[in-house]
């Protein structure tokens, strides 16, 4: 039995599944008690208790939501397509958790330390409006599709942007490395540079994860709930899982890309003695705490206002923001080599 541990291919091999057992399980744990703070922190802002009874100080309310769920029928539409129509949710709670193979915690601490990790993110992310088209098609209903052509239309519109604002980034790093990003050296005029793209970038990602002010797919009062209407119980808990643990995601990848990762803040030395996970939870967490934020606080966007900023605003801004990044850089002799 030692002798076959001892083998490489396998140690690789148990390490690589403990690794992903340990990120799907964090990933899953840390879901459902971003749900619970939603809740305790817009009641705080609302000047409502929040959950509340379901252990102490509402504690269980996560897992209490979560047995609701999985033990309630799912209930398919006569007409619908049924394969699809299981498909659109597992495939994007999947496609919210492949992702995560490239995010590095610390220095080393990532499952899949490849090359090209920035645009691995990328294409994973943007694969996610297959989805969506899917759920809304094979649910058999006109709001179900029209809440599906509508988020498909929203997200392409600001991974355009998002795109754009990763080359600015790119061309200061001179990486796709998401470990060589972090730990390329930026000095403060470079910093000062990339700050507008990414406050850009952060309302980006909003829109990108279908989240208040941009939750236009959602919306009741107009398409009666959008493109999971039809779906409820088990494959309604995969769509509700996914959306959240893809605005984790886009706070990570905030968070490697603009906010040096796993570095202490600002560079200060002195306080390298606390681990690098940890800043980069703290950093993470603070992202995660602005997706609250603005749904607490923003009313939501008419679909043309939306349109409008992704493709008049953003577009032209990140167009114009990587030409001058390009010119600054090779001005000052600053590409990266």
């Amino acid at each position: 039995m030692l002798e076959f541990f001892a083998n490489p291919y396998v140690s690789w091999t148990a390490w690589t599944l403990l690794y992903t057992v340990l990120i799907v399980g964090g990933v899953l744990f840390v879901v459902a008690y971003y749900t619970y703070a939603e809740r305790k922190i817009m009641g705080a802002m609302q000047r409502r208790q929040g959950p509340m009874t379901v252990g102490p100080f509402g504690l269980l309310q996560p897992i209490a939501d979560g047995i609701k769920l999985f033990s309630k029928e799912t209930i398919i539409p006569s007409g619908a397509h049924r394969v699809v129509f299981l498909l659109a949710p597992m495939m994007l709670f999947a496609l919210s958790l492949i992702a995560w193979a490239v995010i590095p915690f610390d220095k080393g601490w990532v499952l899949a330390n490849i090359n090209v990790g920035i645009l691995y993110l990328f294409a994973v992310s943007s694969m996610t409006v297959y989805g969506v088209i899917m759920a809304g098609w094979a649910s058999n209903s006109r709001y179900a599709f029209l809440g599906g052509l509508r988020s498909a239309a929203q997200m392409v519109s600001y991974e355009v942007s998002m795109g754009l604002i990763i080359v600015c980034v790119l061309l200061c790093t001179g990486s796709l490395n998401l470990q060589e990003i972090v730990l390329a050296d930026r000095p403060f005029w470079m910093q000062v540079l990339l700050f507008p793209m990414f406050i850009v970038f952060l309302i980006s990602i909003l829109a990108e994860t279908n989240r208040a002010p941009f939750d236009l797919p959602e919306g009741e009062s107009e398409i009666t709930g959008g493109f999971m209407v039809e779906y409820s119980a088990m494959t309604y808990a995969l769509f509700f899982l996914g959306e959240y643990s893809a605005m984790i995601l886009m706070s990570a990848m905030t968070t490697t890309l603009f906010l040096g990762g796993w570095l202490p803040p600002f560079g200060i030395t002195a306080l390298a003695f606390v681990p690098g996970i940890i800043w980069f939870a703290m950093k993470t967490l603070l992202i995660m705490f602005v997706f609250i934020w603005a749904r607490a606080t923003l009313p939501r966007f008419r679909y043309d206002q939306l349109m409008r900023l992704g493709w008049k605003v953003f577009l032209p801004l990140t167009l114009f923001w990587v030409v001058l990044t390009a010119g600054l850089l090779l001005t000052f002799d600053a590409l990266p080599g």
